[in-house]
């Protein structure tokens, strides 16, 4: 049974002891109908606890077994009273009591508390940031657990949302998917809610449809735990200019909403509790946004999933596509070399055309190798979404490059919601600085970052 069913059982219960003492005052006033009727409604109230305890813990509980006892004296005390018996007032209370006391206790101590938590990705490619914890959740025979994509919108440069997104059907067969529009948040109230999506309607690029922003979902839970999507470089939090580069990270609206917040080191725990802590000042924040105890335990540096989802994933048990093992594989049946060519948002941002020219120029070089070196091209999932909403003028070069490349078919194209089976299936790293290469560092696989300026 859940919590918030146990609850409300617990809640019926009180609601009964109290009819047991009117019912005790209207006989011995010899008020014979409103006794009567009350106990009509406890009897009632011992069914619908029945009832509801069969529904999640199945018949012949022996907490239903002790109602059905209950429910069969209110009935023959019904009797009584309708007949004109004469009844001892204080003996039918201490019954009554006695009956109902022993299904309180049987409810309280036999029934355990399931919980049930709930999962929120919006982008599939970002799943792997959360599928070992729920993994774990699924796994608990005390746990419901719920994997509930929501749709997300791309935004138009000046705020307003464009095309709907909705990617329910990406997700690994293993994972059983929920719609987003068949689970009522008010009748559930789960007792965990995760979300890897913290920007809300901070979101320059995309946006969660504004009915999962944080302060919302916060509504429905008590406990809201924010997971990044992402890993960062591991910095050292005395180094004042490494941490300026990661300081935006640690204050959003789902990171100030959530109850916790799970970072990948001890080290970056200690950054996001600083920065969010010089953040919530300049924001006027008060109360336990200031108070570094509380944030000790809100803020937890227990590691990333991605680490969990990257290590358990080996390359004899990829699923990899034909067209992808054409380029693979050599004539002789030997395999090449494999690259991983990963382009990402901060890079567009910051070199713009500069780094469409990049692109170009490292494709042709792959090409001209292509006889020894698989190129496996991926780039960040919202990359063209970010060129639409913040970067214009560069998209039609940069989709007709791309397209150019997909129709040639000499190299791979992932644009694929699994990141890791690019990871696993490469020899090395190569392109832009991103969260992607820290994740790769955890393979060992050497890793190389691409300079824009340069070319050859």
């Amino acid at each position: 049974m859940r919590k918030v069913q146990k609850q409300q059982a617990q809640e019926l219960v009180r609601q009964m002891e109290e009819a047991h003492d009117q019912i005790k005052k209207f006989i011995a006033q010899n008020s014979i109908p409103p006794a009567m009727e009350l106990l009509e409604e406890c009897q009632n109230g011992g069914i619908t606890l029945g009832t509801l305890i069969e529904s999640t813990e199945g018949e012949r509980h022996p907490t239903v077994l002790l109602l059905e006892e209950y429910c069969e004296m209110t009935y023959q005390i019904h009797e009584s009273l309708a007949g004109n018996q004469k009844i001892n007032t204080n003996k039918v209370h201490k019954m009554l009591r006695q009956k109902l006391i022993r299904a309180a206790n049987s409810l309280k101590n036999d029934i355990p508390v399931r919980k049930e938590a709930v999962f929120l990705p919006y982008k599939a490619s970002m799943w792997d940031s959360l599928e070992s914890v729920w993994k774990a959740a699924d796994e608990d025979k005390n746990c419901d657990a719920y994997v509930i994509p929501i749709p997300y919108y791309d935004k138009n440069p000046d705020g307003s949302l464009r095309e709907m997104h909705y990617e329910a059907d990406q997700y690994p067969e293993c994972v059983p998917v929920t719609r987003y529009d068949e689970y009522d948040f008010e009748q559930h109230r789960p007792d965990m809610i995760y979300i890897h999506n913290a920007y809300d309607q901070w979101n320059l690029v995309t946006s969660v449809h504004p009915s999962f922003f944080s302060a919302n979902l916060k509504k429905y839970t008590e406990k809201l735990i924010y997971i990044p999507y992402f890993v960062l470089d591991e910095v050292d939090p005395n180094d004042e200019r490494a941490v300026e580069n990661v300081k935006h990270f640690c204050f959003m609206p789902g990171i100030i909403n959530a109850d916790q917040v799970i970072v990948q080191s001890e080290d970056m725990k200690k950054i996001y509790i600083n920065e969010y802590l010089k953040a919530a000042k300049e924001h006027g924040l008060q109360g336990k946004h200031l108070d570094r105890t509380y944030l000790e335990q809100k803020f937890l540096g227990l590691g990333s999933p991605k680490y969990d989802r990257i290590c358990a994933t080996k390359r004899e048990d990829l699923d990899i596509p034909q067209d992808w093992l054409n380029v693979i594989e050599k004539a002789d049946g030997s395999r090449k070399m494999i690259i991983l060519y990963n382009t990402g948002i901060a890079a567009l941002l910051t070199h713009n055309e500069k780094w469409v020219d990049k692109i170009e120029n490292v494709l042709g070089i792959f090409k001209e190798n292509q006889e020894g070196i698989a190129l496996l091209w991926r780039p960040h999932p919202l990359i063209e979404s970010t060129m639409k909403s913040m970067r214009p003028e560069v998209l039609r070069k940069y989709t007709a490059l791309k397209d150019d490349y997909i129709v040639q078919g000499w190299g791979i194209y992932d644009d694929t919601a699994d990141v890791d089976r690019a990871v696993v299936l490469s020899d090395a790293y190569y392109g832009d600085h991103s969260s992607v290469v820290q994740l790769y560092r955890q393979t060992g696989k050497p890793v190389m970052i691409q300079n824009v300026e340069i070319r050859t």
